[in-house]
């Protein structure tokens, strides 16, 4: 039997401290009261979780678009933390650490996960890297993004089971990760999913879907999300996939970022994995328009400008290989510190005014 949103498992500890259902509201007003940003955020969403609603607001990263909030049922909440459950082996009294802000849905769903499940949660103030975790602490399960995860890199011995979502694994970090003896995953989400969907060790090709959804693709070859305990109608995505069946999806990139040059069709994502070990600066391959190419392909740096040598694109086809390079003193980002393509593509446009 699925639990109810409003119940809390008695295996659950915050800290070391078992909290039942009536100790949690004044758990959470003293850490609305006494805490740092981070804890005021866990207590307050402790309290909109336990409140008189169904639902509860949420509010997208903003990744690839404009940040919206949206309504989500608590008990589909639910569903999802069960379904993770199921799919990464948790138990009842399994250590979870919580590293994200409760802010957005990854940091939501940690804690929603070890209240349903019973996790032992420990709660760590959301940092770039993990260098405030204790040596000696073993953890079983923890969610992360790629920024903790290659800043963390000799910390992450410290778990059993590591997703790693948000955003993008690199190549160059997954071959990093894949020397590291713990379970590594990759997840494929986002906050109209509640949090992943699917998940993948870290260097298999195909993400393999959670129990609760399957999926297929449209016209556009994007992903179709059909998960009816979290979403009454059918999720369209902008995620240009390969599907195997029903339960089994490879990524190839986003609709949005396609580039059509010369009648060829081009993927940012993966030329950007090709050239990831050799900048070190964040950067991103985008499409300007060409009265040639229709669309030709750029490079667009972050930092002061510096000389590129031709043969640095030797790993690119023909295609591939940038028709101009451009040098963004700071990217704009996302209100979780993610780059913002389109604002940044802006600003180049300003420059060249």
């Amino acid at each position: 039997m699925i639990p109810h949103y409003k119940n809390i498992h008695n295996r659950f500890k915050i800290n070391g401290i078992h909290i039942d259902k009536e100790a949690v509201f004044l758990f959470s007003y003293n850490l609305i009261k006494e805490g740092d940003a981070f804890e005021k955020e866990l207590g307050n969403f402790l309290l909109d979780w336990f409140d008189d609603k169904e639902t509860i607001e949420l509010t997208t990263s903003g990744t690839t678009g404009t940040p919206k909030n949206i309504t989500i049922n608590k008990q589909s909440m639910v569903h999802s933390a069960i379904a993770t459950a199921d799919f990464f082996n948790l138990h009842p009294q399994d250590k979870a650490l919580l590293c994200l802000s409760p802010r957005y849905i990854a940091g939501k769903m940690m804690i929603v996960r070890a209240l349903i499940i019973g996790l032992e949660l420990d709660i760590l103030t959301p940092s770039s890297h993990l260098d405030d975790l204790q040596l000696d602490k073993k953890y079983d399960f923890v969610a992360i993004v790629p920024l903790q995860a290659e800043n963390s890199l000799a910390r992450l011995h410290q778990f059993k089971k590591i997703l790693v979502g948000g955003a993008k694994v690199s190549d160059e970090l997954a071959n990093k990760l894949q020397l590291i003896q713990s379970d590594i995953y990759e997840t494929y989400g986002m906050t109209e999913t509640i949090t992943h969907i699917a998940a993948k060790k870290i260097g298999e090709d195909y993400f393999n879907v959670l129990s609760h959804a399957t999926v297929s693709s449209d016209t556009r070859n994007c992903l179709v999300i059909d998960a009816p305990s979290i979403s009454t109608e059918k999720i369209i995505t902008n995620d240009i996939v390969e599907i195997q069946n029903s339960k089994q999806f490879k990524w190839l990139g986003r609709y949005d970022n396609v580039i059509n040059s010369g009648g060829i069709k081009l993927f940012p994502e993966q030329i950007e994995a090709k050239l990831t070990s050799k900048l070190t600066n964040r950067f991103f391959i985008s499409g300007q328009p060409d009265a040639i190419l229709g669309t030709k392909v750029i490079l667009v740096i972050e930092g002061e400008e510096y000389k590129i040598d031709a043969d640095f694109f030797n790993s690119l086809s023909k295609f591939e290989k940038p028709k101009e390079i451009f040098f963004v003193s700071q990217f704009s980002e996302t209100a979780t510190n993610k780059v913002n393509r389109i604002q940044t593509l802006k600003s180049i446009s300003k420059l060249k005014k």
